[in-house]
């Protein structure tokens, strides 16, 4: 983890309005602040519970480390289902939430949004073996073919509008409560497809030893972001603690230990 002081000496952050410098002395102090944050732990590699020892590990815990650091903040973790995690957060039950969020309009009427961390893709994940389709439009023709989702997210309205007939009440779509669920009902033949962010799918491709696979192309694109409370003060400090990291190469230093370097259960 990188000190606040090691951090360099300007960090060049751009928004869609402005160029701005960062200046690593001049990122806020929060002067060891409490703050909670909330995980669901079940979305690999951005956060979930390492099999081998048992604590919740991944991305989005490094990243908030180092957010931690260079802010000064002490951060106690807490978990949730992701049912109730932004109906939480609105409450002020947390101070923040990390879950491989999706920035969506509809979402910030509820809670607000740090700028983007990471951009993503919807993919379409299958069993190995499949070869009954090979794309969204072949999938939609496939009589009885099943889709495992979870309510309230990005693929499961990329689900019902982009691959189904718009009804959101459709038999083809079977619910679950995280997104493992999902997929182990997909491996076992439960289901013969869930959608899903690149960031996901490729993780659970690549533990999967040749059981799972990607087909056709991406059915569209998200930017994630954590979440706080509305007018919460965090906002401010982290957007500028990920300017520092995006400038500094932190964040690319963790896509590359955890979506290429990391192999689960080794």
């Amino acid at each position: 983890m990188l000190s606040r002081c090691a951090i360099g000496a300007a960090f060049l952050a751009v928004s869609a309005t402005a160029t701005t410098v960062v200046y690593a002395n001049d990122l806020p102090d929060l002067e060891g602040r409490t703050v909670t944050v909330v995980a669901e732990n079940t979305y690999p590699p951005l956060q979930f519970v390492d099999p081998k020892s048992g604590k919740a590990i991944g991305w989005e815990y490094d990243a908030v480390a180092e957010i931690a650091d260079r802010l000064n903040m002490n951060v106690e973790y807490t978990t949730t289902s992701w049912d109730a995690m932004i109906q939480a957060v609105h409450d002020n039950q947390y101070d923040m939430a990390m879950n491989g969020i999706t920035i969506r309009e509809d979402r910030k009427e509820m809670v607000d949004f740090s700028d983007p961390y990471m951009h993503s893709e919807m993919l379409m994940l299958v069993r190995g073996d499949e070869d009954r389709f090979e794309d969204a439009e072949s999938f939609a023709a496939l009589k009885g073919g099943l889709i495992g989702s979870q309510p309230g997210t990005t693929p499961f309205y990329t689900a019902v509008y982009d691959v189904l007939d718009g009804d959101e009440q459709n038999p083809r779509i079977k619910l679950y409560e995280t997104i493992g669920a999902a997929v182990q009902a997909l491996r076992i033949g439960d289901v013969d497809l869930v959608l899903t962010d690149s960031t996901a799918a490729n993780g659970y491709v690549n533990v999967s030893n040749g059981g799972l696979k990607l087909t056709g192309e991406p059915l569209g694109a998200e930017d994630f972001g954590f979440i706080f409370p509305v007018g919460s003060d965090l906002e401010a400090p982290v957007n500028a603690a990920l300017a520092s990291m995006k400038a500094d190469g932190t964040l690319e230093a963790l896509n590359q230990k955890w979506f290429f370097d990391y192999k689960m259960g080794q």
